[in-house]
Order: structure tokens, then sequence, then C-alpha cells
């Protein structure tokens, strides 16, 4: 798990989003979970849950997409200290959360991921990401 700069966006995977003595630890009292495959965390009641799931390649309903990405851009604009996770970290999460992230920031799409990833390592779906780019349009 990590924070994205200059953001109240993390970036995690399942087991981070899981853990809810970490996201108190770690100051957090949000979790967006992206993961399609993995059952719904069991958090404690102080803890905001948003699920949206979806599958890490093509197939997502643009709705679900705007949805995901809507809220995590609310997230961030609020303030509010939020995980966004799935199953590794690697592909969902950057890039809805680089979406979020060029929405509010107002930047290119392309750099959204990349603000977000920092130096972490990645694997991002090329067929996600380019219909996420597609509902940004």
């Amino acid at each position: 798990m990590h924070q994205i700069p200059e953001s109240s966006l993390w970036l995690g995977h399942a087991g981070d989003a899981r853990d809810s003595e970490g996201l108190l630890l770690a100051g957090l009292i949000a979790v967006v979970d992206l993961a399609l495959e993995e059952p719904p965390a069991r958090l404690i009641r102080e803890l905001i849950y948003c699920r949206f799931p979806l599958h890490d390649g093509p197939g997502n309903p643009p709705w679900l997409l705007r949805a995901a990405v809507d809220t995590v851009a609310a997230m961030m604009r609020s303030g509010a200290p939020t995980l966004v996770s799935c199953r590794a970290g690697l592909s969902r999460s950057p890039c809805i959360a680089g979406a979020a992230i060029a929405q509010v920031r107002g930047c290119p799409a392309a750099e959204g991921p990349a603000i977000a990833l920092g130096s972490a390592p990645a694997d991002v779906s090329p067929a996600l990401w380019a219909e996420v780019r597609k509902i940004l349009e």
C-alpha cells in the first residue's frame, strides 16, 4: 500500500483492503474495492466501503467504470483518505485512480496513471485503460 503524492489517495491490493487495523493506522477512512474476483471485504463499521466489481480487461460496462472513477474523484476532492484497491494493486487500482486524478487535476488522461503509480510497479491492462479513457472523453 502506498500513498499517491499530493493526494488523499492510496493504492493497494485485496489484502490491504481487508486489513481494518492497518487502514485505520494509516489514517484511511474509505476503501474503493475494484476486484471482481475477490469476495467483498468485511470491514469495521467506521470505514466507508464502496465496491465496483471490474474485470481486469475488456468488457466492463461504461456506467460502472464511470461510477468508479467519479467516486474516487469525489473522495479525492473531499480530501478523504481513501484506499483504491484491486486484486494485486497493479492494474485496476492505478487505472481508476489515474482517471480520477486526471479528472480532478484537469491533466491529460495519459498522465493520470503515471501520477498514481510514481515509481511503483504496475501491469495495467491496455484493454481496461482503453475503456476508461473512452469514458473520460
